[in-house]
């Protein structure tokens, strides 16, 4: 006897497929997925080099630069003061609660206090996050812009390198404008720990500027300018590359633009880590 339909249909899936076939497209699409991503990783990795080669040649666009550094600057500038100033007086004036139910007020200032909270991660963090969420998706819209009113292809077509005329100025823009701002917010979040700690908890002005250079030195702020230097830059590198990518129209700009936060941040928080540790180690060593 032959099966009904019915029953060759609820055998064979939907649309006909066999579980065996439904696996096997189950695995193609996987390996796709994976295969994309890492064509994807290639195709990053050889913008990098390439923004790096080109870096470095004498046709460097020093007004686009400071065009861009200008840009990124005014959108970054208050956003990053309205977040250091909440984000570091928090978590000093919970560090200072602590030493003060422990009787140990004096200490706010030290390195379990301000100094190593402010100068070594939040410093570096705050600002860096700011640049990549305000200045980096500024740059992929507007490069993504660019893409799909097809003015980068005008520009190949002039012969115009669009990596050295657009990309190169704004990614140094981009790192350059990450240092300052870590600067700005190292100060700001000391000064306002200050603030609490003396005014409104009762610390020892003298000891608490005394104490701001018990465990923190030189060599950390140097650090905390180098990841700032770092995120910057790889902020910088992944809004460029996202935005000359764009496909769509202004749908795919927006992707893009939500796509440069995300992967921006994933690779500022890797970084840190990275960072982090290594300095650690050779301060221990040393």
């Amino acid at each position: 006897m032959t099966a009904a339909p019915t029953d060759r249909i609820e055998r064979s899936g939907p649309r006909g497929m066999t579980p065996e076939r439904q696996r096997i497209a189950a695995e193609a699409l996987q390996s796709h997925a994976v295969f994309k991503a890492l064509a994807s990783f290639g195709d990053f990795y050889a913008f990098v080099v390439s923004v790096f080669r080109k870096g470095f040649t004498r046709t460097f666009q020093f007004r686009e630069f400071v065009s861009q550094a200008w840009f990124i600057t005014t959108v970054s500038f208050w956003p990053a003061l309205l977040v250091a100033i909440p984000f570091c007086v928090v978590i000093i004036f919970q560090v200072n609660q602590l030493l003060i139910e422990i009787g140990a007020v004096d200490l706010a200032g030290a390195g379990a206090g301000a100094a190593v909270a402010v100068v070594r991660e939040i410093g570096p963090i705050v600002s860096v996050l700011v640049v990549a969420g305000a200045g980096a998706t500024a740059i992929c819209a507007d490069l993504g812009s660019r893409k799909i009113r097809e003015e980068i292809d005008a520009m190949t077509t002039l012969g115009i390198d669009p990596i050295q005329r657009l990309v190169v100025p704004r990614v140094v823009a981009s790192t350059l404008v990450g240092i300052a701002l870590n600067g700005l917010v190292t100060v700001v979040g000391l000064v306002g720990g200050y603030f609490f700690s003396v005014v409104l908890q009762g610390a020892t002005p003298g000891l608490y500027l005394n104490d701001l250079t018990l465990l923190v030195g030189l060599s950390d702020f140097i650090a905390a300018e180098a990841k700032a230097a770092v995120f910057g830059l790889l902020a910088g590198l992944t809004a460029c590359y996202l935005g000359l990518n764009a496909k769509g129209g202004p749908k795919g700009v927006g992707e893009a633009v939500n796509q440069t936060v995300v992967f921006a941040f994933m690779l500022l928080f890797a970084a840190n880590s990275v960072i982090s540790t290594l300095f650690l180690q050779l301060k221990q060593g040393s």
